[in-house]
């Protein structure tokens, strides 16, 4: 058994993080398997070291983030733990956290796991990006955020979201209504996670006037994206020559981001998967970044994050690792 204490100066700040009944605290020693107890300034913990040291260091980040006046729950508190862990403090160790503040006219969007931290220092340092993985993960909302805060702050002009039209076996031309009816349904994810973080009437306005573009991925053919920040959702779906064409998209002034999860594929049987290929071609091309999710790195609801790793480990079994 191993033991530390340490005290934590603002009175204010440690009530908002305790939580009520000191709630907090308590999820945090049933995730980790310690005891905390806290008098006054002081917060006291017992447990196995490994425990103790991550129990210590997520309370360092809660601290952080109401100092910065982000109200703390159960989501923040297993946020702070994803942080924490041995793993998680190598991934950020030469990151600094207050640079990946994601500033959005509806709220200010903090990573919630160290490959989330990873994940958006990628977007701010390199021009093409793959994220990888599981759904759950943030993959696309945080690129959406990423690329929202890039337009309120004036350095691109246009925000193009876009995902192949393929979804489960589905074929558009047997949906009902126009072009537009048929397309919605699978760009929905994407008109989520824009208005969560502008005013409705904002992103009403910015589609209207062009602003903000959503599209599926066939609308990209013979065009150069310039001043833009390009989003590809559900990669995975598309094939090596739609692959190809969109990435040779990219134009002055312009990020791209490409998301997709290979444990998803719905393309027919024999037909390989241009995210697949382009992360096979473009290995040792310099100036992008791939970034890897795990069910470690869910932040929906707690049992989404057990089925995706029951699902990695039988695939690991049966397929070894993707």
């Amino acid at each position: 058994m191993a033991e530390t204490s340490f005290e934590l100066f603002n009175n204010t700040l440690l009530q908002q993080l305790v939580g009520p009944q000191d709630s907090n605290l308590r999820l945090i020693e049933k995730i980790l398997d310690v005891e905390i107890a806290s008098f006054g300034n002081q917060i006291t913990v017992k447990g196995s070291p490994e425990g103790v040291n991550q129990a210590h260091a997520a309370i360092d980040v809660l601290y952080n983030r109401v100092s910065k006046g982000i109200e703390i729950g159960e989501e923040e508190v297993k946020a702070a733990i994803r942080l924490s862990d041995e793993s998680g403090q190598q991934k950020i160790e030469n990151i600094n956290m207050d640079d990946l503040v994601l500033k959005t006219k509806k709220r200010h969007i903090y990573p919630r796991s160290a490959t989330q931290a990873e994940y958006i220092q990628a977007m701010l340092q390199n021009e093409l990006v793959f994220g990888l993985g599981p759904a759950g993960t943030g993959k696309t909302y945080l690129a959406v955020a990423l690329a929202v805060s890039m337009m309120l702050e004036g350095k691109i002009d246009k925000l193009i979201l876009s995902r192949p039209a393929v979804e489960a076996g589905e074929n558009l031309g047997f949906l009902p209504g126009d072009m537009k009816d048929k397309i919605d349904p699978y760009l929905r994810p994407l008109y989520d996670a824009l208005y969560e973080m502008l005013p409705a009437e904002q992103v009403d306005k910015k589609i209207a006037i062009g602003e903000i573009e959503i599209a599926p991925l066939a609308f990209m053919r013979g065009r150069t994206l310039s001043n833009a920040f390009v989003i590809l959702d559900e990669a995975q779906n598309t094939t090596p020559m739609q692959m190809k064409m969109f990435l040779t998209r990219l134009g002055e002034n312009s990020r791209m981001v490409v998301n997709g999860d290979l444990s998803q594929v719905d393309l027919p049987r024999g037909v390989n998967s241009g995210l697949r290929d382009a992360l096979s071609t473009l290995d040792k091309v310099s100036g992008i970044s791939s970034v890897r999710f795990s069910a470690a790195d869910v932040v929906r609801h707690g049992l989404v994050a057990k089925i995706v790793k029951a699902y990695e480990e039988r695939s690991t079994k049966e397929y070894g690792e993707e």
